[in-house]
């Protein structure tokens, strides 16, 4: 959307200036991946997984064709309402669908890929909106043609249409059918992602092992999915993964990236389609060193330094907003959207800029992926995407209110913006710090060990896995293991 902004084609097609009405049109997509994550674990518990993401990806489709096609606000904001729909659905099964098959050491690397494909899909994107941004002379050309949206939102469909197809060729997520008591295909699909084949494998016995233990342990428990999620001993986990959904959404990083062309008129920037997409383009850079590294440095510095480091940039750009920026005098049509900027002082524009991408950059490295990462990985699995759920549904409430007032309040408070989501990153800090517990090299059926410990957070855990002793023991034969439904020689 960002990328189409700054374009006569779209503010003189839809009428749309800011305000309230730009809000409606930001906040329909998520506000229909709000709806989505809700309807999302039941598609996934019941069908797969792997299925519902197919389902996601047909949804986000038919959303696209509709924006495409779009002949007024109305059907823009259908369209978007439903892309967001299967948005929301993707963004809730593709990290428990990653961190259902991939090996401890380096889960949260794997779940990090989604962030990473997140901001090369932005990236790609807005670069599709800068370049039809020309059609017809230009964005500031008056009679500009309406390709220059209905291009990008075109492209849409084909990323979808590929990921629809291809999902055919992974697996099922081996807990997701030990769930569904399909046990053999559960041992076939470990033994092909841990152990090269090998069903008799310890890495692959042990996990085996590890899932049935925890699923006998939770049909025991006799308790629904929903209502498991209200017990004292899991209420607190969901609490938690709301409180750090929400927080990335209100450490003001969506509002940069929506509205990044107000953020650069602020700043009194020219040439602003190119100056911001350094942006998206620092987005996917700073990303790589979080999949390189969170499984090293942790999740829990992660959240805490990247919490501290955003409230510092933003606190400066209010600063230099607000010692050195005026009123909008209004002589520009074309700044109708904000009421304060910076005039004729390009070190300030240039230094509020910097501070801008500094700040997309510390979320890259740290809040994007980890968030993402850390919701996906502290629930048992009988209820992960049902919690999952929930927890994405705070980002997606949160990504709405905002897509919807963060425009107005551009004109009302203006700089005083930055302080807001700076005290919001704060607050975020001090709950890090009493609050979320390190997940790295834990298995997700020893979660319930990393928050049951009795330590406060800041303490942490003990380092190693209890897999890594089974793996061990199965190696030594210590310990043997049988298999459901028949004999593993059966299986061979």
């Amino acid at each position: 959307m960002s990328g189409v902004l700054a374009t006569s084609a779209y503010t003189n097609y839809f009428h749309v200036h800011g305000g309230y009405r730009q809000g409606l049109i930001t906040g329909s997509m998520p506000g229909g991946s709000l709806f989505g994550t809700v309807a999302s674990s039941f598609i996934a518990d019941r069908m797969s997984r792997r299925t519902a993401i197919q389902i996601a990806a047909l949804i986000w489709m038919l959303g696209s064709i509709f924006q495409t096609v779009a002949n007024g606000i109305g059907l823009l904001i259908v369209g978007r309402a439903v892309a967001g729909f299967g948005a929301g659905i993707a963004s809730t099964i593709v990290p428990v669908y990653q961190a259902e098959i991939a090996p401890k050491e380096i889960r949260g690397r794997v779940v990090s890929l989604q962030q990473f494909a997140i901001t090369i899909g932005i990236l790609v994107q807005y670069f599709i909106q800068y370049g039809s941004s020309f059609v017809d002379g230009g964005p500031l050309n008056p009679r500009q043609s309406t390709l220059a949206f209905r291009i990008p939102w075109g492209v849409q469909i084909f990323p979808a249409l590929a990921l629809a197809l291809l999902m055919f060729f992974v697996p099922y997520s081996p807990r997701w059918l030990a769930g569904q008591d399909r046990w053999e295909e559960s041992i076939r699909v470990l033994a092909n992602l841990h152990g090269n084949g090998d069903m008799n494998h310890p890495k692959v016995l042990a996990q085996y092992r590890e899932i049935e233990e925890a699923m006998t342990f939770e049909r025991e428990a006799g308790e629904s999915a929903f209502k498991a999620l209200t017990q004292p001993r899991m209420l607190n986990r969901v609490f938690l993964a709301l409180c750090v959904q929400m927080w990335s959404q209100l450490s003001g990083i969506n509002a940069c990236m929506y509205y990044i062309v107000y953020m650069m008129q602020s700043a009194g920037v020219s040439n602003l389609l190119l100056i911001s997409s350094i942006q998206y383009i620092l987005n996917v850079v700073c990303t790589l060193p979080a999949i390189l590294f969170i499984d090293t440095w942790g999740r829990r510095p992660s959240l805490l330094y990247g919490a501290l480091s955003m409230m510092s940039l933003l606190f400066i750009i209010a600063a230099l907003q607000a010692t050195y920026g005026m009123e909008n005098p209004h002589t520009n049509p074309s700044l109708d959207a904000i009421s304060w900027l910076v005039m004729d002082k390009p070190a300030i524009s240039r230094a509020i800029v910097v501070c801008s991408y500094l700040f997309v950059s510390t979320f890259a490295v740290t809040w994007g992926p980890t968030s993402w990462t850390y919701a996906s990985e502290i629930f048992p699995t009988g209820i992960r995407a049902k919690a999952v759920s929930v927890a994405t549904a705070s980002n997606w409430f949160w990504n709405t209110v905002l897509a919807f007032v963060v425009p107005t309040l551009f004109k009302e408070i203006n700089w005083k913006l930055y302080v807001l989501f700076g005290m919001f990153n704060f607050c975020a800090a001090v709950q890090v710090f009493l609050s979320v517990r390190e997940t790295k090299g834990k298995t997700l059926e020893e979660m319930d060990e990393v928050f049951e410990s009795g330590k406060p957070a800041w303490r942490g855990v003990s380092s190693g896995s209890r897999l890594d002793k089974l793996q061990r023991e199965i190696a030594d034969g210590v310990v043997k293991v049988g298999f459901r439904r028949q004999r593993y020689e059966e299986l061979r």
